[in-house]
């Protein structure tokens, strides 16, 4: 930079030249600002159509929700039952998504499903699976299983790097849990 207060850019072209002052957003001009997007990936709007659905789908998890608490019982906001807290987010499931239905027609900004779409499916059903097993074999091993799902192919890290994340994390969660803390968690190994 020179005295004078002029920036250049990496072309050698002032960086006022192009109607911005240097320094305007409070990053200096030499510095590489990172795309907003991939170069050349636009993705296609999706509409009112996808955006009810993204919408339904959290009215529909709200009532499921609602239906299995329903039982539990809800107890009063002095002493809460078992009830309380999965009925109030299955309440505010339900509105929320009822919000999202009603501007869907209107709602210009909606993304389609793309591959990316796939994976947020894949990771809520391997939860969804990592809940189940939980409760059927212990926590240890679907806590490996869905560390390693998450790591290796969601992540992209390497077989080292999962294989050490996933079993040092499993085995401190069980020091912390079920060792120090004494919960009651379903497990297979005994120390």
């Amino acid at each position: 930079m020179s005295g004078t207060g002029a920036h250049v850019a990496a072309n050698g072209v002032p960086a006022q030249a192009n109607g911005v002052p240097p320094e305007a957003d409070g990053v200096p001009p030499e510095v590489e600002r990172p795309a907003t997007e991939p170069p050349g990936e636009e993705l296609p709007p999706g509409g009112p159509v996808l955006a009810t659905v993204a919408g339904v789908v959290p009215v529909l998890t709200g009532l499921v929700a609602f239906w299995l608490a329903r039982g539990l019982g809800l107890g009063t906001l002095t002493d809460p039952g078992p009830g309380l807290w999965p009925t109030i987010v299955a309440v505010l499931l339900v509105v929320s998504g009822a919000a999202i239905v009603a501007r869907a027609r209107r709602t210009t900004d909606t993304e389609a499903f793309t591959r990316g779409t796939g994976v947020v499916l894949v990771g809520a059903a391997s939860l969804a699976l990592y809940a189940f097993l939980f409760e059927l074999v212990g926590f240890e091993i679907p806590t490996v299983l869905v560390l390693v799902l998450w790591l290796r192919f969601f992540g992209r890290e390497s077989w080292r790097t999962t294989a050490l994340v996933s079993l040092l994390t499993t085995a401190a969660l069980y020091a912390l849990f079920i060792t120090a803390l004494g919960v009651p968690l379903p497990h297979l190994i005994v120390i």
